[in-house]
């Protein structure tokens, strides 16, 4: 019988168990809002993270609808560099009191370009936008439209109650408010606190340390995996 060696038996354990953990971050990565909850009357930034799921294709533009229902009165976005931020106003289908203002008007879409190149294959972008004052509701659905170089277009547009019938559907961002968001939600994280109008835009720290964490978690499995291995080969050997 043929012996295969005990490198290449490593090795492939080790590969297995990196595909074992990358697969599910791949399957669940779409485009998500952080903090994904915010309180009723409060200003609050909000990033929306965006991952390249093309293998060839880059991301070359990002369109986010706001509501006209329960509108944002005061939106603004965080310059990103490399890209071009729009922001465009439509007439409400109703108008809205706001701290004793009727507002008629409101941003219902930001929209970013990029200028050359945009999100490569296995990179992602942020962007950030400052919302305010948020409406009284039980959540907000936010759509998000991604676009690629290909001219592929990715619609992540289905809301809770679509994806809990149906979770092949491209999740939209959500921001929750009065309602309580699902425990596997897919939103992003909880916010402790709403800044003010006027605080400082958050910075990227907390996508950086999710991204390291993950890569460390691979590289701890696969050191595991193969001293496992290791181990086992000198145990049988030296009982041959």
């Amino acid at each position: 019988m043929r012996t295969i060696p005990v490198s290449r038996v490593l090795a492939g354990l080790a590969a297995g168990a990196v595909l074992a953990l990358v697969a599910p971050l791949a399957a669940s990565a779409h485009v998500s809002a952080t903090p994904n909850q915010a309180e009723a009357g409060s200003w609050t930034y909000v990033t929306f993270r965006v991952p390249n799921e093309s293998s060839t294709a880059s991301t070359v533009k990002l369109d986010i609808h706001l509501p006209a229902d329960t509108p944002f009165t005061s939106v603004s976005y965080q310059p990103t560099a490399g890209w071009t931020g729009a922001a465009t106003k439509t007439s409400l289908p109703k108008p809205v009191k706001v701290e004793g203002n009727t507002i008629s008007e409101a941003t219902t879409e930001v929209t970013f370009t990029a200028d050359a190149g945009g999100v490569a294959p296995g990179q992602f972008q942020t962007f950030t936008l400052s919302l305010g004052p948020v409406p009284d509701t039980g959540h907000i659905v936010i759509p998000a439209t991604q676009t690629y170089s290909d001219g592929t277009v990715v619609e992540w547009s289905a809301t809770p109650e679509q994806v809990k019938k149906d979770d092949t559907l491209e999740p939209a961002p959500v921001l929750w408010v009065n309602d309580a968001p699902p425990a596997d939600h897919h939103g992003g994280t909880t916010a402790t606190a709403a800044p003010a109008a006027d605080a400082p835009a958050p910075g990227n720290g907390q996508n950086g340390l999710a991204l390291g964490l993950s890569i460390g978690a691979l590289v701890v499995a696969a050191g595991g995996v193969l001293l496992g291995g290791l181990a086992l080969g000198r145990r049988k050997k030296a009982d041959a």
